[in-house]
């Protein structure tokens, strides 16, 4: 009797404990240190980098403009970026989400493939053989060599665009995927052969599992090269995306223009990182590099 009211009064004491934590304050100072040590380290960067920015483009022969004068220059299209008055004569949005678009088709269609030939590569010592130089020499042709052919096959912008994304992305997803594949470790081979495992059975419960963490780090680095071809292509096709808004401005001479959507590609190629980042870590659950 003695022991079970000892237990209820740890039973109970331990609820209180937990509901005291419950009720703790959200913010800490603890948690506020960390996320300034986050915050602040960019921050002072970025406002020396701006004030030397400044002091260096202020003389009146300086070739760029100042930040005071982007901001003043181009304050119409960072103040309204959703105006749409038809043709390319459009805002910011809607340029980077036809270049947004285009490069969520090519780089998924990249991934698909690059998966599937990095597994090929990997599990076949033959494939390797063959293909490995293959890849090896495709890879350091620049985006841009592609897009003449690419125009030629296809005679329209928008699939041309398309395939310089795919064909720029493919490479670090097929060599990372391979490499991944070839370090499965020896056991995990063994035991699907005890229990088994038919082929498509050992893809998706061995192969990628196992090498889901080198996938990712080809995936993160496929979607930077495919975000810089991108931009690279439309300057050259034309129409509506980031890349023909950027070539158009200097045809203008609106070099504060250009400053902006230059901005604007930086932050949405680091949210597009961070965003291939984030999937990588659920997926592999926190074995690959953030």
């Amino acid at each position: 009797m003695a022991s079970s009211s000892a237990l209820s009064s740890a039973i109970g004491a331990a609820r209180d404990k937990a509901s005291a934590r419950s009720r703790g304050p959200f913010v800490t100072i603890k948690g506020i240190r960390a996320v300034a040590a986050r915050v602040i380290p960019p921050l002072v960067v970025l406002a020396g980098f701006l004030l030397l920015w400044q002091m260096l483009c202020s003389a009146p022969t300086a070739g760029l403009p100042p930040p005071s004068r982007v901001v003043s220059e181009a304050w119409d299209i960072i103040a309204n970026p959703f105006f749409d008055n038809g043709g390319t004569d459009k805002g910011l949005f809607w340029h980077l989400a036809a270049s947004l678009q285009r490069v969520a088709l090519g780089f998924s269609l990249a991934v698909v493939a690059g998966v599937l030939l990095g597994t090929l590569v990997g599990q076949s010592e033959w494939a390797m053989r063959g293909l490995d130089p293959i890849f090896q020499v495709l890879r350091t042709i620049p985006p841009l060599a592609w897009l003449p052919l690419s125009l030629a096959a296809f005679r329209d912008g928008q699939p041309s665009a398309i395939f310089v994304i795919f064909i720029t992305s493919i490479w670090p997803i097929i060599i990372n995927t391979a490499v991944g594949i070839r370090n499965i470790p020896q056991d995990y081979r063994n035991v699907a052969a005890v229990i088994r495992l038919n082929p498509i059975e050992f893809f998706f419960k061995i192969m990628l599992p196992s090498a889901a963490p080198y996938i990712f780090t080809g995936l993160r680095i496929g979607v930077g090269l495919s975000w810089l071809a991108i931009v690279a292509a439309e300057m050259l096709i034309g129409g509506v995306g980031i890349g023909f808004f950027i070539w158009d401005a200097w045809n203008s001479s609106h070099i504060s223009e250009i400053i902006v959507a230059l901005v604007y590609v930086g932050l949405i190629g680091f949210v597009l990182d961070r965003l291939v980042a984030g999937v990588g870590l659920l997926v592999t659950r926190g074995t690959s590099a953030a």
